[in-house]
């Protein structure tokens, strides 16, 4: 009884477990309604220093105390408040002041308070202009979010998408790029965005220039009106249009150093020195040498340009691990890049505009910018990627003479302090020589230079402000020649308003005696000296990469009146080729009135060769004739033909008279007749076919049937039988007993057959069960064995 009793006593534990989920409850749900309650008697106007001040949730501070985030930023302790409020907000601060925080956690704090769930959606949106710095974001993210159960995803370019496809619709916060997140808002049908409760823009004046305009116009039409919407940048944008496409309701601008004397971190020491374009290479290499303990960021304009830099600066060997990123390269690269670049101590890393913003390399010394950038905006986040956090960093800008002034008013005008140096000329390196060598010798590094020239110089050639950037004043043949070029590449741009004048104009008005006679005025220049490197400019090597070059240096008489250079380059301005004239009066008449004449010399016409005459006018069809292959594909193909019994030639296929065809019927009535005559002819070259194969088959029965017989008749060889072999007999005896090569030739081996009949088979089996060896006692000893071995061999 007493055990009875003591089970009775302890059913009651199941009513604690349930008191205990109870209480849970009722505390989570206690302190949802304090936070909701604390966030709106937060005054937006009171001053924040630490996260512990912040009505937050304890998950919330947990993750942050765990990730070492204490103290507030000016920009976190304005904006943090009011985003807790569902205020939208536009967001200034300068670069490494802690902008990322300050929209993480309310984007935590704002889906916490809701009770939001897997069920319910994507609740978060964080837009990123580049992939290194949406995955930068989605790290911080997951640091503080740690003791949240949302689900958070990175949905960028480069990726598999049927792999984000299938976990899209399970998540909670995404980090993402435009471009990627339309693609998927367009095609995944399971991704839904009704429930979106705020949307986040980092680097927002970029995502809202033109690059990604289109982009985000499309994403926000997917998007919910009702919703919280914050934009965050170094140099916000304050556009009415931006503002309005983004459907933002009375946002609160935060701006925590506008009224500063610069809009650059204190801790950033600026300097630019005056270098011209020829020398910037020289000053570069000499800079990285004076500074082989320290980490250095070197902006260029183009990734051709780092690609160049990069590899021949690789082959100097500077005595500092180099690295180069660009956005050519693949997802993968582009991460084990950024993450060895982050953890070295000392290394050069040859980038363009990519990571330029928001990227947060940790100790990065130098900021190095070889080309000058666009505009000061874009200065300011290139510099900002050193003297983050209050600490110490330093910046240079190189500047050709023609550049200098209009570059220092922009920056004037952004509030930027910026001090003058010069290079000591000890510390300056020529590597001309060097550079030219390894062109010389290496054409993969000649193209790589070829293409880097191009793109600066059309880089150049685009840029908006005309004050700063003057290509008709850059010294670009000097250029050329510093990076190691036996001359600068033709690019499709038009210098000045004669070259324009000259190319608008008509042909024919060109080709007129004024011009010849002026011409004729002219000087001829002096022939010069040929050195290897003028050989190397016109020679063609047996690589694919010579065929580019030289289609960047050709030189005939067109580029040079109209100062454009090849139309087949690949990423080249829109143009249109001139064709020269073919030497026919008529043709020639038409063209003036047309006022399309060609310039230049009259075209060969070439008859005979193929079915028409061929026109050269170019250099590039005079070579054409002088291959055999090209004549031949000029020809055409020819056409078979079959000749009937009275030796006259047909073509294989001809067809036939459509009244002829039409008087035997119609063409149902003609099939049918047909499908008849060719069932019957079919039938009886069946009938033929079963006949044959059953004489064979009785033929072979019959031959079978006769071997059988002979056999049994003993008309076969009879085969002697083995005779006793004395103990004194010698088994050597009998391979000396047998023919010499010389004596009588050997048998003719049977051909061997690569198909047989299976008759054939069973035939050569039963030949070799059919030879019987006779012996009179069976074989006990080796010498027996040795005797018959010997007879079978006889």
């Amino acid at each position: 009884m007493a055990s009875a009793n003591m089970g009775r006593k302890s059913k009651p534990a199941p009513k604690a477990k349930t008191d205990l989920k109870s209480l849970k409850r009722k505390r989570v749900v206690d302190e949802h309604e304090q936070l909701v309650h604390a966030i709106a008697e937060l005054d937006v106007k009171a001053e924040i220093k630490d996260f512990s001040d912040l009505p937050i949730s304890a998950t919330t501070a947990k993750g942050l105390d765990a990730s070492h985030f204490k103290t507030l930023t000016d920009i976190q302790s304005k904006a943090v408040p009011l985003a807790l409020k569902g205020k939208d907000i536009l967001g200034a601060a300068k670069t490494g002041s802690g902008k990322t925080l300050a929209f993480l956690v309310p984007v935590l704090e704002n889906l916490y308070r809701q009770k939001w769930t897997e069920l319910d959606g994507l609740g978060a949106l964080i837009i990123s202009p580049t992939r290194e710095l949406a995955i930068q974001i989605f790290e911080v993210l997951r640091k503080i979010g740690r003791y949240h159960t949302f689900s958070a995803g990175l949905v960028i370019g480069g990726r598999s998408l049927q792999e984000e496809r299938e976990r899209m619709g399970r998540m909670n916060i995404l980090v993402c790029t435009p471009g990627r997140m339309l693609q998927h808002l367009d095609q995944t049908a399971a991704f839904e965005v009704d429930n979106l409760q705020m949307l986040v823009l980092d680097e927002a004046d970029r995502i809202m220039d033109m690059g990604f305009q289109t982009s985000v116009d499309a994403i926000v039409e997917h998007l919910p009106k009702e919703r919280q919407t914050m934009l965050f940048s170094a140099t916000q944008t304050k556009k009415v249009s931006d503002l309005a496409r983004l459907s933002l309701r009375d946002p609160e601008y935060v701006s925590v150093h506008e009224a500063a004397s610069s809009a650059t971190p204190a801790t950033l020491q600026q300097h630019y020195l005056i270098t011209p374009l020829p020398e910037k290479l020289n000053t570069l290499f000499g800079f990285i040498r004076a500074n082989l303990k320290a980490k250095i960021i070197v902006f260029l304009s183009s990734g051709k340009q780092v690609r160049f830099v990069y590899e021949s600066f690789r082959h100097l060997q500077p005595g500092i691990p180099l690295l180069h990123l660009h956005g050519r390269q693949k997802q993968t690269a582009r991460l084990d890049i950024t993450s060895r670049f982050s953890a070295s101590k000392n290394s050069c890393i040859f980038a363009t505009d990519v990571v330029a913003r928001g990227l947060d390399f940790p100790a990065v010394d130098w900021v190095i910018q070889l080309d000058c950038p666009e505009d000061a905006d874009t200065y300011i986040h290139r510099v900002g990627r050193t003297a983050r956090y209050e600490r110490v960093g330093r910046a240079v800008l190189f500047l050709d003479p023609t550049e200098e002034e209009g570059m220092l008013k922009r920056l004037e005008q952004k509030k930027v302090p910026i001090q003058k140096i010069n290079v000591r000329q000890n510390k300056q390196q020529d590597i001309k020589n060097q550079l030219q060598n390894m062109c010389f010798q290496d054409p993969e590094l000649k193209y790589l230079g070829q293409k880097a020239f191009t793109s600066y110089a059309k880089s150049l050639f685009l840029q908006k402000d005309k004050e700063i950037f003057k290509v008709n004043d850059v010294d670009l043949e000097g250029f050329a020649a510093s990076m190691g070029l036996p001359g600068a590449p033709r690019i499709k741009f038009m210098k000045g308003d004669d070259a324009k004048k000259i190319k608008n104009a008509p042909r024919a008005a060109l080709d007129s005696s004024d011009d010849d006679s002026e011409a004729e005025k002219k000087p001829k220049k002096k022939e010069e000296v040929r050195t290897k490197y003028d050989r190397m400019f016109e020679r063609r090597n047996q690589d694919v990469l010579s065929g580019h070059y030289s289609k960047m240096i050709a030189e005939d008489e067109v580029e040079k009146a109209d100062g454009e250079g090849d139309a087949d380059e690949d990423d080249d301005f829109l143009s249109v080729k001139r064709v020269l004239p073919v030497g026919d009066d008529e043709s020639s008449e038409d063209d003036e009135e047309g006022g399309v004449a060609a310039l230049g010399p009259a075209a060969k016409i070439i008859p005979g060769i193929s079915t028409e005459p061929i026109v050269v006018d170019s250099k590039r069809k005079e070579k054409m004739l002088q291959s055999k292959k090209k004549l031949a594909s000029l020809k055409g193909k020819g056409t078979k033909m079959v000749f009937d019994d009275e030796g006259n030639a047909h073509q294989l296929y001809e067809l036939e008279d459509e009244e002829a065809f039409r008087q035997r019927g119609t063409a149902q009535e003609q099939r049918a007749k047909f499908l008849e005559e060719e069932a019957a002819r079919v039938r009886e070259a069946d009938l033929d076919d079963k006949q044959l194969a059953k004489e064979k088959k009785r033929e072979k029965k019959e031959k079978r049937k006769a071997r059988e017989a002979a056999l049994e008749a003993g008309e076969d060889d009879e085969v002697p039988a083995l005779q006793d072999v004395d103990d004194d007999y010698d088994p050597m005896a009998l391979l000396a007993s047998l023919p010499m090569a010389d004596e009588e030739e050997r048998p003719v081996k049977k051909q061997k057959k690569w198909f047989e009949d299976d008759e054939e088979v069973e035939e050569e089996t039963r030949k070799r069960k059919s030879r019987v060896i006779e012996t009179v006692d069976e074989p006990e000893t080796l010498e027996d064995l040795e005797a018959l071995a010997a007879g079978l061999l006889n």
